[in-house]
């Protein structure tokens, strides 16, 4: 009986790409990406990879240098393995009716939800003479059901009119007034406010949080001529969102979206301080870029314990919070690894939001770009809250007028 460590070592096993680098120094090839891979080493049991970095334990990469040895590749070029290597999967149970229930509703509920949330919005006094603008909390509605819809502006347009007959707006806002809402950088803001409020109504269930970041693709380019190979180089432009999630309901409870060269460590404490407004932290968990001091005391601060793993080059001098992480990751490896792994929830927040709602950004503006992220995070928690109400019997409640652009 092993675990699924083994079984990818097994399937890595097959890779041509293993070879002896020199003695007892392998190279083994990265199953996750098409190109890099990591060094084994077989006298010391070591390996490169983080896995085995983290764990101290035997990762598929070492398994798999283990396991080539006894692969038997026949001339018709089939693969036989000397040994067999049963898995186990672990698997969770569903309450399929709340869940069928949940996803039915889920988009008139939204839409409910949304209203709710918008009405705090105060809007502006509107200064001069001239035609006024639409109320902001319309604006905000139809900017983001456009983003649920996940067309374009134009093809979104019945949706947001049906909701103005449904009666969440007052008027429906046309497609190129949504879109000029978009660029303005004061909503940014705002809309970050809206996430984390869209995220305090499941304080009562959460309290272990896990931060990480993703990218979101986008229709610009960045192109250059590069002196040094002599021809035109291009890279296609992407923006990053970092964000604290909560590994129980996956709904996000801050987030930030920066440009793509935005380094991940210097963005946790804001982070930790939006989601200490609502919820009452226990534990918070990140991977190595997270890795800091400051970070760990202001993980410390909120309350919380922090659950980040060391480097390899780490050391167990240093401030009283960094000593007690220190201690619980080198003499109770199994306790720590088990509150880091609720890190992975974070992916799966991160899937979930690109899946339902677009990898990738249609806006052309960095700020609109920025806003549409925002827009992406509000609507996944709506969904997050619709499932919570299904599931939980959770009733959201938003406090009016508290808001103001």
């Amino acid at each position: 009986m092993v675990d699924a460590r083994q079984e990818k070592g097994r399937t890595l096993a097959q890779d041509k790409r293993i070879k002896r680098v020199e003695g007892a120094l392998w190279f083994c090839p990265s199953q996750s990406q098409n190109a890099g891979g990591y060094l084994v080493n077989v006298l010391a049991a070591s390996c490169s990879c983080p896995d085995h970095e983290t764990r101290r334990v035997r990762c598929k990469h070492m398994i798999a240098v283990e396991l080539s040895q006894i692969v038997e590749v026949s001339p018709d070029g089939t693969a036989t393995v000397t040994e067999s290597i049963k898995v186990t999967r672990k698997t969770y149970a569903q309450d399929w009716p709340a869940y069928n229930a949940a996803q039915c509703a889920e988009k008139a509920t939204a839409q409910a939800l949304l209203r709710s949330l918008c009405d705090g919005i105060v809007t502006p006094a509107h200064p001069g003479r001239g035609p006024k603008p639409i109320p902001l909390a319309d604006a905000i509605f139809g900017m983001t059901m456009k983003v649920y819809t996940t067309v374009s502006g134009r093809r979104a347009t019945t949706d947001i009119k049906a909701c103005a007959d449904a009666g969440h707006m007052a008027k429906a806002p046309g497609y190129n007034t949504l879109f000029d809402y978009m660029e303005k950088p004061e909503l940014t803001p705002l809309l970050t406010t809206l996430v984390e409020e869209s995220a305090a109504p499941l304080a009562c269930v959460e309290s272990r949080f896990a931060v990480d970041s993703t990218g979101f693709g986008t229709v610009t380019y960045r192109r250059w001529y590069d002196h040094k190979y002599g021809r035109e180089m291009k890279e296609h432009g992407w923006v990053k969102a970092h964000a604290m999630v909560g590994t129980h309901t996956n709904v996000i409870t801050a987030i930030r979206v920066t440009d793509s060269d935005a380094n991940d460590c210097p963005e946790l404490p804001a982070l930790v301080a939006s989601t200490g407004k609502h919820f009452t932290m226990a534990e918070t968990s990140a991977d190595k870029a997270y890795l800091s001091h400051a970070n760990l005391a202001a993980i410390e601060a909120s309350g919380a314990v922090p659950y980040i793993p060391f480097k390899s080059n780490s050391q167990g001098a240093g401030p009283e919070a960094w000593r007690r992480m220190w201690g619980l990751f080198m003499y109770k490896r199994p306790e720590f690894l088990a509150h880091y792994h609720a890190r992975s929830n974070v992916e799966s927040t991160f899937g979930a939001v690109k899946r339902k709602f677009g990898a990738s950004v249609r806006s052309k503006n960095p700020t609109a770009q920025v806003n549409e992220v925002l827009c992406k995070a509000l609507c996944f928690n709506l969904s997050m809250l619709v499932h919570a109400i299904h599931e939980l019997g959770i009733e959201p409640e938003f406090p009016s007028l508290r808001m103001a652009s």
